[in-house]
């Protein structure tokens, strides 16, 4: 592969972790519609309340305090909701991932991993099913040897330990960080993995042949995924506690 695909690949490993924030952010809108229409519930009996009070043949002979109650009266509603701006938004996205994926008060690493592990293994499990069964399709048309796969398993066993190493690091460090937005750390963290997965790249090509790899990039499959995916990433220590 080209320098430029390992690059891609980088943040493909990268946007692992920020497709949690767009879990987030997803539970966001979410919200968003559940409110809006249990607003539309709450405006719907008083629209079928006028109506019936039209069609209703026994509306004469009530009283006219029942009537007046019946047609009378602003229709219920719920309080008017402050628009939050883009930067409040932001903020209280940030607030909830840091809520989530942070450490709480008081809780230890066991405590964490209790909490976290399970998410991270759910929402990798079909990512993963759907890699692998490209990789088997792809070495099929490529002609890859039952022999060639045994190796390249063991040569990415490397590369994941290494990929997880680099990430501890990254988060002892700063760069990866629940408790804030850091741009610049995630764009240095994906460049040493672009670094990993280059190391990743040269290791394939002393196992399989220039055609195989050839005939791999060429049906569509992706190394930089497949490992970005495949990596062990439940294994990762927890985050410091958060700053006070």
């Amino acid at each position: 592969m080209t320098r430029a695909t390992w690059v891609l690949a980088a943040t493909t490993v990268v946007g692992v972790a920020l497709s949690i924030w767009l879990y987030v952010d997803n539970r966001s809108l979410q919200a968003e519609l559940e409110k809006q229409a249990s607003q539309k519930v709450a405006a719907a009996p008083a629209a079928t309340d006028k109506a019936t009070a039209n069609t209703d043949p026994w509306a004469s002979f009530r009283p006219a305090s029942s009537a007046a109650k019946t047609a009378g009266g602003p229709a219920p509603k719920l309080p008017d909701q402050k628009e939050e701006s883009r930067l409040e938004r932001r903020q209280r996205r940030q607030q909830e991932f840091a809520a989530m994926f942070g450490r709480l008060e008081g809780e230890t690493e066991e405590e964490y991993r209790a909490r976290i592990v399970p998410m991270i293994k759910a929402g990798l499990l079909i990512p993963r099913q759907r890699v692998d069964e490209m990789r088997k399709e792809a070495e099929q048309k490529a002609g890859v040897t039952a022999e060639q796969s045994k190796k390249l398993d063991k040569a990415f066993e490397k590369v994941y330990a290494d990929a997880i190493d680099y990430t501890n690091k990254a988060v002892a460090d700063g760069l990866l960080s629940p408790y804030e937005r850091n741009v610049s750390g995630w764009l240095e963290y994906a460049g040493g993995l672009g670094g990993l997965l280059g190391e990743a790249n040269q290791q394939i090509g002393q196992i399989l042949t220039p055609q195989q790899v050839s005939a791999m990039s060429t049906s569509g499959f992706e190394w930089g995924e497949y490992l970005g995916v495949n990596a062990p990433w439940e294994q990762l220590r927890p985050p410091p506690p958060p700053p006070r």
